[in-house]
């Protein structure tokens, strides 16, 4: 890095730092004319950067906001806060806000120093998460290795569980994770099986990135081929019940991916969902039934009776 490059560089931070600056403080921080500060903030400019200058005695620069994005200059201890922000939005946040979070943490995980990357996962090691109910633990980790291969177009391979407890090597061709809001999921290409599959993240182990690059090609849209799988999962229970409200209304409380809505009459929806637990079951349903503010009536099978009753009786145990 030049000196001129460093002192622009440190020139912006110092922008970063405060609304308003000085000519003469610029020149006194960085050790320089205020002449220099003047070419210096035109270098600024012509990178896309929009400072602001007054002239007078209350006068100064000021970083603007432009039409363009530039690049973002973090100190050290920003640049660790920013990750370790990123990291538990990636895990944490709904849906779409997840996978932004994620993308942005590929990106400045492949630009983090040495240094800085051993300071974040240090944090991040001695730091506990505690998911929500029922929701499955995936390492920041993968999900960033994952991305990274992705967008290089390499190969990957990973031990893989399935439901039925079978381990399995994968070799694939990353194009996509997709998150339901609880679950991620890989969506690739399985060299082995010369198919498209889709793989639950938290049910990878020995995840390595390779260097073989392959050619992409022409395939289905993620979301819906994730969503077709997961609609064609065999889930151990399957319930159907119904809710005493509109169709519209239950399917903004519960999307596709957990149920298939149909509407009975004007006021009252029928609902099939399925799970590997029961008592996660009843617990989702009944959750439902009290953010919509009805009823719940089950259909089949009688089993999600009982689990509701012992439900009911915990929270009731509660006001004891």
């Amino acid at each position: 890095m030049t000196d001129t490059t460093g002192r622009v560089l440190a020139l912006l931070s110092l922008l970063e730092s405060r609304p308003t600056w000085s000519g003469t403080e610029l020149a006194e921080q960085l050790g320089v004319t205020t002449r220099t500060i003047r070419r210096d903030v035109e270098r600024l400019r012509d990178l896309g950067y929009p400072v602001r200058g007054e002239q007078g005695v209350d006068g100064g620069y000021r970083l603007g906001r432009g039409m363009r994005l530039p690049p973002l200059v973090l100190g050290d201890d920003e640049a660790v806060a920013v990750a370790l922000c990123l990291r538990i939005a990636a895990t944490n946040a709904p849906g779409l806000m997840a996978e932004q979070a994620l993308r942005a943490l590929a990106k400045l995980d492949q630009v983090l120093p040495a240094r800085l990357s051993a300071r974040v996962h240090a944090i991040a090691e001695e730091t506990e998460n505690l998911p929500g109910l029922h929701t499955p633990v995936v390492e920041v980790e993968v999900l960033t290795s994952l991305v990274a291969a992705a967008h290089e177009r390499v190969r990957v391979r990973f031990d893989y569980t399935a439901r039925d407890g079978a381990t399995t090597q994968r070799h694939v061709h990353p194009y996509r994770l997709v998150t339901t809001g609880r679950i991620w999921y890989l969506f690739c290409f399985d060299v082995d099986r010369d198919d498209w599959r889709t793989f639950r993240l938290d049910r990878m182990r020995s995840l390595h990135v390779t260097t073989f690059r392959f050619e992409p090609r022409d395939g289905p849209d993620p979301r819906e081929y994730v969503q077709q799988a997961w609609a064609r999962t065999p889930w151990r229970h399957t319930a159907t019940v119904t809710f005493n409200a509109p169709v519209t209304v239950v399917r903004g409380r519960i999307p596709e991916q957990y149920g298939r809505c149909e509407e009975l009459d004007s006021g009252r929806t029928q609902v099939v969902a399925g799970a590997d637990d029961l008592a996660d079951l009843a617990h989702h349903l009944a959750w439902a039934a009290l953010d919509l503010r009805t009823s719940l009536e089950v259909v089949e099978p009688a089993e999600l009776n009982e689990e509701l009753r012992q439900l009911g009786e915990q929270i009731a145990s509660f006001a004891r």
